[in-house]
């Protein structure tokens, strides 16, 4: 399966469980940790987990490399090899801002996917 096809699944996923301001970054050209960056963030922790579950779901036959962090702390990653889950508080987004981190990526339109 390709990276896109991966990050369609995974917002697919995420709009499932009304994530808010879904975000893709294709990071390929200027990191070697994955091809996209999906960042969203959601109202509480229930709703962190239901993102996170569905997210799984979706890519249950997709090879995962690990799982990081909880609902209650405010932040998971999910990480698929070429295409990474980032599922934030919308305080920990904030704090983290990924999005400035990685504004050298290109920003992808996901209702053009």
């Amino acid at each position: 399966m390709e990276a896109i096809d991966k990050v369609k699944l995974a917002v697919a996923a995420l709009e499932d469980r009304k994530a808010r301001d879904i975000k893709v970054i294709k990071v390929s050209g200027i990191t070697t940790l994955a091809d996209y960056f999906i960042i969203c963030d959601g109202s509480n922790e229930n709703q962190l987990k239901a993102l996170c579950d569905s997210v799984e779901e979706k890519l249950l036959e997709v090879p995962m490399k690990h799982r990081e962090g909880t609902a209650n702390g405010g932040w998971l990653l999910l990480d698929y090899y070429d295409i990474i889950v980032h599922i934030f508080s919308e305080e920990s987004r904030g704090f983290y801002d990924l999005e400035r981190i990685w504004k050298d990526g290109t920003v992808i339109d996901i209702g053009d996917m």
